[in-house]
């Protein structure tokens, strides 16, 4: 495992799905409770020293929902609860935050998240949020095509299962980038 060095110039922290609906279901192997202590302790470090947070959350309605046919479909209440959308508190937004509203699983497709990453010339992303196979990864997936750098902080993500995340995070993330503990990447951070 190579050492993580963070460049405060050029990264920026992408918080996905940490909304009240989503972190209010059961995740494993980390309960979303952990994971929203760790993105916080993330989004916390990284304002200190003035960089970039990201904080993306889905926003639906049933027009702008995805109508693909799948052998199986995600179940929403629908309606969905008011607030359902709304970032966690924990998260305790910022007026420096940028916040990104997307529609379907990856945080590029149909948003303005790249274009806000190379207006600020940064080229690195910690990426984190629930759920670690879908969210996360589609995210991760769309900036490795994109050639950002990418860090993972394992224990700030959480999915469905644990079997879906291990596959993603020993797997697919480490041919995309560099896993690594909330812990190892606040000590890369100084």
């Amino acid at each position: 495992m190579t050492e993580i060095l963070v460049n405060p110039k050029s990264t920026a922290l992408v918080v996905i799905d940490l909304q009240k609906g989503i972190a209010s279901q059961p995740t494993q192997p980390h309960a979303a409770k952990d994971v929203v202590k760790n993105a916080s302790l993330l989004a916390r470090a990284f304002r200190e020293r003035g960089m970039p947070v990201f904080l993306v959350h889905v926003v639906t309605s049933p027009e702008s929902m995805l109508r693909t046919k799948s052998d199986e479909r995600f179940v929403r209440p629908d309606p969905l609860p008011p607030g359902w959308s709304d970032l966690v508190p924990e998260l305790d937004l910022h007026t420096t935050d940028i916040v990104i509203a997307k529609r379907q699983w990856g945080a590029f497709y149909g948003t303005e998240l790249e274009l806000q990453l190379r207006r600020r010339g940064l080229d690195t992303i910690v990426l984190c949020g629930i759920s670690t196979s879908f969210g996360v990864e589609s995210t991760a997936r769309f900036a490795y095509e994109f050639g950002f750098q990418q860090i993972f902080a394992e224990d700030a993500m959480a999915s469905g299962s644990a079997e879906g995340h291990a596959a993603t995070t020993k797997l697919i993330f480490p041919r995309m980038g560099r896993v690594r503990s909330t812990r190892q990447i606040l000590d890369a951070l100084g």
